[in-house]
């Protein structure tokens, strides 16, 4: 299906024929975001250059009826940013303006396409900084941050994406402006920032985002530790947390994600000869308290099994050991063609167990998986090496990745953390959630979007839904007819 010519003339007096894309060739840019395993190329795309731009093109697609889907960097893992052919997506990454920084009461306004690392490194020179930090921080935008409600390394501390919005300008659906929140993080009334954040796309598009401002630390103090097993890392972890300590950050990366880092251009010395490494970095305003703390850390990794350690507390030594944390999947990608970056969370104390079945159905699936991951959060990334131009490969990947959700759901986990669910975990959706709750799911999304025209066949899957399930007779009487 083709997007009608009179919706494409209007969309080119908006934006100007510049910023419109038609041809296969640039719609094929589009057609894909981080997962390499969907694909859809969008009927037109779009790239607003301003605020009242963005609302001139939702009303116009509200108007005719035209799916829309709205887009930043395109570093999503779920494919969540993806359009059908008789979709426009609104490309977001010439909004790139911070608006406003007040120091004094620590917050920002930015536009949706600031890139993440952007803002802190407008706000360093004030002190504050912006907490969540996404692996792909470098690149990705602050509005698809909001929209799939972004974690990163140093979420364990400071909290996800969620925790850091004050309020929102948003486009809904139907063209209307809304605020919602407020500029004390106070919400007024239901908290919509909360349900906003997260919501993927289904609900809208935000113009603007007002931001939480975190005070950089007067203290920072990064370990590195290795162990001869996997299991006695996952160990670690949950005893550190038993023991009442709550670090910045708390990563993991196994022998084989090791490896990859080290033989790229983002080494960073990590000790190849071990199962797994711990990254783990403790701050906070005294220099003391926080020796003390990294102290009774190495203490707690000691008692379980670590080989070595080692303790970095100038900034550059610690950008190092971060560098390859932080670059693992872009070592990982050399390894081959595809690389899928799968996401799913189990409780901390799981972590062993669930990782010793990740290796078995990697063995019994014939897939080769590195883990690289949130350990301190439980959010796993079991990262799976293929080529999807061979079916037999791409067939045992789905299989794999399928076996390992379910794993995790029997371990009392869920199948995302902070990807989405996008497209690409639909199949998933009705392991964890019956056909009422799905249905509950979809009023809201109806309650913003009665017309399902915002990111349209993503998060909810309508056929599990109970109103699809109570119309099936319906519908086998009519194809019987």
């Amino acid at each position: 299906m083709t997007i009608p010519g009179e919706v494409m003339a209007a969309v080119t007096r908006i934006v100007g024929p510049a910023w419109v894309r038609r041809s296969r060739s640039e719609l094929d840019t589009y057609a894909s975001d981080g997962l390499p395993t969907r694909h859809s190329r969008p009927g037109a795309v779009v790239l607003p250059g301003s605020r009242d731009e963005v609302i001139a093109l939702v009303r116009t697609m509200a108007q005719h009826r035209i799916p829309f889907v709205a887009r930043g960097a395109g570093t999503g893992l779920s494919g969540g940013a993806l359009a059908g052919s008789d979709a426009v997506t609104i490309v977001l990454t010439r909004l790139t303006r911070i608006l406003e920084i007040d120091a004094a009461n620590r917050r920002a306004v930015v536009e949706p396409g600031v890139v993440n690392v952007r803002l802190t490194e407008a706000t360093t020179p004030f002190g504050l900084h912006y907490a969540p930090d996404p692996s792909s921080q470098t690149a990705c935008t602050l509005g698809g941050n909001v929209a799939e409600n972004a974690g990163g390394p140093h979420c364990l501390k400071y909290g996800v994406t969620s925790n850091h919005i004050l309020e929102l300008e948003v486009v809904l659906p139907s063209g209307e402006v809304a605020t919602i929140g407020s500029p004390s993080g106070e919400p007024w009334g239901a908290d919509l920032v909360g349900l906003f954040v997260g919501s993927e796309g289904m609900f809208g598009i935000a113009t603007r985002i007002e931001v939480r401002l975190t005070p950089i630390p007067g203290a920072i103090q990064t370990l590195l530790a290795g162990f001869d097993t996997v299991r006695g890392a996952g160990e670690a972890v949950s005893a550190i947390i038993a023991a009442g300590i709550v670090p910045a950050a708390l990563e993991m990366m196994d022998q084989q994600c090791v490896a990859a880092v080290e033989a790229s251009v983002y080494a960073a010395g990590y000790p190849t000869d071990v199962a797994a490494v711990l990254l783990i970095e403790v701050d906070g305003r005294e220099p003391t308290a926080v020796a003390a703390e990294a102290d009774a850390v190495q203490q707690i990794i000691r008692d379980h099994g670590t080989r070595t350690i080692r303790s970095a507390t100038e900034a550059g030594e610690r950008a190092r050991l971060w560098q390859g944390r932080k670059k693992a999947f872009g070592a990982l990608g050399r390894i081959s063609r595809d690389l899928v970056v799968q996401d799913a969370v189990v409780p901390r104390s799981a972590l062993p167990d669930i990782l010793e079945e990740i290796s078995s159905i990697a063995a019994a699936h014939r897939v080769t998986v590195s883990n690289v991951f949130h350990a301190g959060d439980g959010n796993l990334h079991p990262n799976i090496n293929f080529d999807s131009r061979d079916p037999d490969q791409l067939e045992r990947v789905e299989a794999a990745s399928t076996a390992i959700m379910q794993a995790c759901i029997r371990a009392g986990g869920s199948i995302t953390g902070e990807h989405g669910v996008g497209m690409d975990k639909l199949r998933y959706m009705p392991m964890l959630f019956d056909s009422d709750t799905l249905s509950a799911m979809r009023a809201v999304r109806q309650a913003f979007d009665p017309h399902e025209l915002s990111n349209p066949g993503k998060v909810v899957p309508i056929h599990a839904c109970r109103e699809w399930m109570a119309a099936a007779p319906l519908r086998r009487a009519e194809v019987r007819a």
